[in-house]
């Protein structure tokens, strides 16, 4: 059983007699009570979608939920619910567009690596892979000669993300994308 300050973003735990998925997760350090830090984080009831926020200390214990992992494709978009297949038994996976909307901007059609965490068969929380490759569809025009280390420029992707990029970086090229930060890591490989 993890500590508060051990868990992390889309993990599902067992609080109050329900069972959450953890959304977003702050670590707050009050400076007057001998650095006793909090993690406040934001949870979603797997039954009902209601949402709470709760401080944890660091060192309190968390029951993480009995879930299973199923590692998924995108399938397809069913009016506002995105549809993902298990790539073994091809069990679909639905959830509804707000529930995974920061997701959203992560991946496309050919994405690898995407899992679903489910909890009794159903699914709570949509896990990415640590680095996505996508396609920048807009951004000022590369600058010759400009080196890695220089400044960079907005560009947006595929996906409607928006992320820094290095100025020697064009439009239709592929960028790798560290999907915890939302921030360019290098080009995609084969470029």
């Amino acid at each position: 059983m993890p500590k508060a300050s051990e868990i992390k973003k889309n993990a599902v735990v067992e609080y109050n007699g329900k069972v959450y998925s953890v959304k977003e997760i702050a670590k707050l350090t009050p400076s007057g009570r001998a650095g006793n830090s909090l993690y406040r984080m934001r949870m979603y009831d797997v039954a009902t979608g209601a949402k709470i926020d709760e401080s944890f200390k660091a060192d309190e214990i968390l029951n993480l939920a009995d879930f299973s992992r199923h590692q998924v494709s995108f399938s397809y978009i069913d009016g506002d619910e995105y549809v993902f297949m298990d790539n073994e038994d091809y069990t679909p996976f639905n959830f509804r567009k707000e529930t995974i909307e920061e997701e959203l901007l992560y991946f496309n059609e050919e994405t690898q690596g995407l899992q679903v965490l489910a909890v009794d068969g159903n699914p709570v929380a949509l896990e990415l892979p640590t680095s996505v490759d996508l396609e920048i569809v807009e951004t000022d025009p590369s600058i010759k000669g400009a080196s890695a280390t220089s400044r960079t420029k907005p560009a947006k992707l595929t996906t409607g993300l928006v992320v820094q990029v290095p100025e020697y970086i064009s439009s239709g090229e592929k960028i790798k994308v560290n999907t915890a930060e939302g921030k360019f890591m290098s080009r995609a490989d084969g470029k």
